[in-house]
């Protein structure tokens, strides 16, 4: 016959207190608990913006908010996709602008970044003064050059003036304006990048550096089979930021060139484009589908840089 034995606790000891089921799975899952409102405010935040969007791109809203619109499908897509006098100019200019100033910024960044790795006099006020063009917002730095390189009055036009060489157009000519653009973008945001790659450079290891030097490796050598890679990480770090943000500038161009891009669009990217669509001639469908296209083609960027990344971490 089996023998049931009870456990009893000894007087005086204290009593093991008995922790409810919910509790427990609250314990579990407290990092997620914590972090669940602020999470269901930013999805709020996006998905109503995005949601809000995609519903008046299927729709022909113009004139007011306010105003009846019907449903009308697909036909803003099929009627911005066959634009070929604003809508893929845009594009064009967009993914120019982009590649050209990210692939600026990284070169340079870099170069910046390696002379500022081993310390030297003065190197404390060197690396705040190649920080200075971070402090303004880019509403600023747009007026700012935009006055330096006015064709009349600009600074820019009288110091090439010492050297003989004749007024340039800079932002005012069809074919200059958007280089020029690109300039002040890379000037203002490769201390960025600087800042990043030095971040990655000072975590490196110095071990593999001086097996390299030993082995007679030069300068170049080492940078190419050792620097770049370890750096590498990092470096698809900063190109994932930068390009994303450099694809959605607008306020750089906007504050420079005004309305449209300039008289001849020569600036209009696709953020550019869906603005005067929408606060200029109010055709809040067409705008909403261009900016839903941008969207994907946003998402389709970060999904290529990322999947770099994860090549790069193998």
């Amino acid at each position: 016959m089996a023998t049931i034995t009870t456990t009893r606790t000894p007087r005086g000891a204290p009593a093991v207190p008995v922790t409810p089921g919910w509790a427990r799975w609250v314990n579990d899952h407290r990092k997620w608990l914590f972090a669940a409102p602020a999470m269901v405010f930013v999805a709020a935040l996006l998905v109503f913006p995005l949601a809000w969007t995609g519903y008046l791109s299927l729709t022909d809203a113009e004139g007011s908010v306010r105003a009846e619109s019907e449903f009308v499908g697909l036909r803003n897509y099929l009627d911005v996709l066959s634009d070929t006098d604003r809508f893929w100019p845009a594009v064009g200019r967009t993914a120019t602008f982009t590649v050209a100033a990210l692939l600026f910024e990284v070169v340079l960044g870099m170069a910046i970044a390696l002379l500022l790795w081993r310390p030297f006099k003065g190197q404390r006020w060197v690396r705040v003064a190649i920080l200075l063009p971070l402090v303004a917002t880019p509403v600023a730095v747009g007026m700012m050059w935009r006055l330096i390189f006015d064709p009349n009055i600009g600074l820019a036009n009288q110091v090439l003036g010492w050297f003989g060489v004749g007024p340039q157009p800079w932002l005012a000519g069809q074919h200059s304006a958007l280089p020029t653009t690109i300039f002040i973008d890379v000037w203002q945001w490769t201390p960025m990048v600087v800042l990043i790659l030095l971040a990655g450079l000072t975590s490196l290891s110095e071990e593999p550096q001086e097996a390299a030097r030993i082995d007679g490796a030069g300068t170049w050598q080492r940078f190419r089979h050792v620097t770049l890679p370890l750096l590498m990480p990092t470096l698809t770090v900063a190109v994932l930021l930068r390009g994303i943000d450099a694809l959605k500038t607008f306020d750089l161009l906007y504050s420079t060139k005004g309305r449209g891009g300039g008289s001849f669009h020569e600036v209009e990217t696709l953020n550019v484009y869906a603005y005067g669509l929408s606060f200029d001639y109010n055709e809040y469908g067409v705008s909403s589908t261009v900016l839903i296209l941008f969207f994907l083609i946003i998402i389709g960027a970060m999904w290529a840089l990322t999947a770099r990344r994860k090549e790069a971490r193998r």
